[in-house]
């Protein structure tokens, strides 16, 4: 059987980890964008698998340079397209080096999507993206959060979740982990008032490519955040990828919504809400939460649970509120008054 991927935006070849959700995202968004993209790439798991030198996966322009510094580098894409649409005339070479498909581009029809993992996009990247977006460059930025920094070791990032195990963050006797709760960067993203910010899941596939093309629709600087496991950071089974994705969302721990021209749209509610220990320990990350039996780990579970609780009041309303749900945020009540 032969199969045709001249189409394909990023084609196979890739020497991505077993059951890296990134990658299945990233395919997904690059076919969504086409190949009348340039795309611009930070350091980190996405960058190293689709340009093992001397090969690439790529079928459209793309450039590495640092990891902090994805945002700036297709701002500067945008604006070097932006001049030359003004100054070279559309047969010149330039239109030629941006020929899709053997057909010459107007250099104006082509998009910058700009892309990084959750630390070179909330952490070390976040000045050059906020840059960008506050500049209201006609840029899409796609960050790929798998909640570390995988691929220099799994070291704790500002997207890390609250009581994960990472190398920089290690559960011990006297630690649960990351001791931080997950920065809101799509909140952040929305404060700069753009007009499209998303929040994804490799977990809904079939939904990325929509949001993609809703917000290559737009004209302006656009946000968009992909949930993505990572068997290797996150110690679980590379073929449960999808339903470790699928139920980090049911459980409440990550919302998935978009915010079109200050328009909150959140993503329809799963036909039940489940625990958040049903996410939390198939995760060898999560493990020291559940080996020992003592009031103070149970407590630790009940703040993971509280956190699923307020997500779903805040994008869902109370009615929606399980009773679990209600039950941790009475707790965590309750300790808050005794420790007083």
């Amino acid at each position: 059987m032969e199969f045709n991927y001249a189409d394909r935006v990023l084609k196979p070849g890739y020497t991505s980890c077993m059951g890296c959700g990134e990658a299945l995202a990233m395919r997904l968004v690059a076919q969504a964008c086409g190949n009348k993209c340039i795309f611009t790439n930070a350091t980190g798991c996405s960058e190293i698998f689709t340009s093992r030198y001397p090969t690439s996966s790529w079928n459209a322009p793309w450039l590495h340079s640092l990891f902090e510094n994805s945002a700036a580098v297709a701002s500067g894409v945008y604006y070097a397209l932006k001049h030359k649409a003004k100054t070279v005339p559309v047969t010149s070479d330039v239109a030629e080096f941006l020929a899709a498909a053997g057909s010459v581009l107007d250099i104006m029809e082509v998009s910058v999507v700009a892309m990084g993992g959750d630390g070179g996009t909330a952490d070390i990247g976040l000045q050059c993206l906020s840059g960008a977006m506050e500049r209201g460059d006609d840029i899409l930025y796609v960050c790929w959060d798998n909640e570390a920094y995988m691929n220099t070791g799994v070291q704790r990032s500002g997207l890390t979740p609250l009581d994960a195990d990472t190398t920089t963050s290690p559960s011990g006797r006297v630690s649960f982990g990351n001791d931080r709760p997950k920065k809101d960067l799509p909140m952040i993203m929305a404060a700069h008032n753009i007009p499209y910010v998303g929040v994804g899941s490799c977990g809904y596939f079939r939904e990325i490519g929509p949001m993609v093309k809703r917000a290559m629709a737009i004209r302006g600087p656009k946000f968009l955040q992909v949930h993505v496991t990572c068997p290797l950071g996150w110690k679980t089974d590379a073929a449960k990828s999808i339903d470790m994705a699928r139920m980090a969302f049911e459980c409440g721990l990550y919302p998935l919504y978009e915010i079109i021209r200050g328009e909150m749209k959140p993503h329809r509610a799963p036909k039940e809400w489940i625990p958040v220990e049903t996410y939390l320990k198939p995760q060898g990350r999560f493990r020291h939460l559940f080996r020992r039996a003592d009031e103070t780990t149970a407590l630790q579970l009940v703040r993971v649970q509280a956190v699923a609780a307020a997500n779903i009041r805040k994008f869902y309303g109370d009615a929606a509120m399980p009773q679990f749900a209600k039950d941790a945020e009475a707790k965590i009540a309750e300790a808050a008054k005794a420790a007083v």
